[in-house]
């Protein structure tokens, strides 16, 4: 058995048709094959590991070199996807060598932080990493935004193809980017897939020149639904004139769906609307993304509450060691070294990854099993990482 990294024309004996076997339907016409170099360009800067026996693949691990916003600091981030096995040779830890060596090689080129959609939430667990929060599909009836037709809103709204507007759209994720918590966005050889397919219309709401909200759309049919990605808001202003557009479609479609981050309550945004809000978790096919620190000093620098409290990290190939977490500044501080008089906890890499996250409150870090965080500890690592739901975004 050998691990090796395969360059870009080697994908397409390699890891993609394992990929079309392990997420397609199959078997495929041999037209499906021809397909795979259209997507060549866009998985350019990926990392791909394969494992061969024999001089054939077995498994292999991809991960795209992405960025993501942890509290306020925008991080290089290993996004992991194309985790797949040869079907006879799947139980025999091929996963566990190649994302071993994979996470080894991205964190030694600075990567931070790493995310993940798991195909079971467990076995990724057992590498430390911790579940992130499922945004929110919410459907609803159009007609149950006529009322949004009479609003007289501040600001203009743009409709354009996607691939015309991208630029407008990339750099509005960008300013996401820099402003909520959790969200990660593809590098740019990734991200202009959406631009060059050009599928989408876009939508974007926007307030003297500038944009503060957008979505990306199709429609599958007159009198059916207008199915748009994620509804992308700075504010509620921004949100309204987006809702006020799909109102326009009143006599052209029935519903209109798209996603929201968890922390929305598209209940409350207008009296008698019929809408569906659901986030559903299932195993294969729709998990919730996962994510974990590959380094502590990702912490370093964090706006945070005004705490200290020593950690001692343990069982983790990354992140093992003895940790004074000092936020008396505001500004999260590290030093590898003594407790003086801080209180003190033992955390595992999932349970740190959880705090930093905010989708875990200390006593839940000890309550998974995550940890064991005396309460006078656990008052300290509260006020250093108050619960904060992330928006992941990006499909990898």
């Amino acid at each position: 058995m050998t691990v090796r990294r395969v360059g870009s024309e080697e994908r397409l004996t390699t890891s993609f048709p394992l990929q079309a076997y392990a997420f397609e339907g199959s078997p495929r016409s041999v037209e499906r094959a021809k397909e795979f170099r259209e997507y060549l360009p866009y998985n350019e800067g990926n990392r791909t590991l394969v494992v061969e026996e024999a001089g054939e693949t077995r498994a292999a691990v991809s991960a795209i070199p992405m960025r993501e916003n942890l509290r306020g600091r925008v991080l290089p981030m290993a996004g992991v996807a194309g985790v797949v096995t040869h079907p006879l040779a799947r139980w025999q830890g091929h996963v566990r060598t190649l994302l071993h060596q994979l996470l080894d090689e991205m964190r030694d080129e600075g990567h931070q932080l790493t995310a993940l959609w798991p195909f079971r939430p467990s076995f990724y667990g057992r590498f430390g990493y911790v579940g992130l929060p499922l945004r929110r599909t919410v459907s609803l009836p159009v007609a149950d935004l006529a009322p949004l037709l009479r609003a007289d809103l501040p600001g203009e709204v743009g409709w354009e193809r996607i691939g015309a507007g991208y630029p407008a759209w990339h750099e509005f994720t960008e300013r996401c980017l820099r402003e909520r918590h959790g969200f990660a966005l593809f590098p740019d050889y990734r991200a202009v897939a959406l631009r060059d397919r050009n599928e989408r219309w876009l939508v974007t709401a926007r307030v003297g020149g500038t944009v503060t909200g957008a979505a990306t759309y199709r429609i599958d049919e007159h009198g059916g639904t207008l199915a748009a990605d994620d509804l992308l808001a700075t504010d509620p202003y921004a949100r309204s004139l987006l809702l006020q557009f799909f109102a326009r479609h009143i006599d052209q479609v029935a519903t209109v769906r798209f996603d929201v981050p968890a922390d929305e309550v598209p209940e409350l945004w207008l009296t008698d609307l019929e809408v569906h809000v659901q986030a559903r978790v299932a195993r294969p096919g729709s998990s919730a993304p996962m994510a974990r620190l590959l380094a502590v000093d990702a912490l370093t620098g964090l706006p945070v509450g005004p705490a200290r409290v020593r950690v001692e990290l343990t069982g983790d190939r990354w992140l093992a060691g003895v940790y004074l977490l000092d936020g008396t500044t505001g500004a999260l501080e590290l030093a590898r070294a003594g407790a003086g008089g801080a209180p003190s906890a033992t955390l595992t890499a999932a349970g740190l990854s959880g705090l930093a996250y905010g989708v875990l409150d200390p006593v839940e870090v000890h309550l998974r099993g995550l940890g064991d965080v005396p309460a006078d500890a656990g008052a300290e690592l509260r006020r250093l990482f108050p619960r904060r739901l992330p928006y992941l975004f990006a499909d990898f």
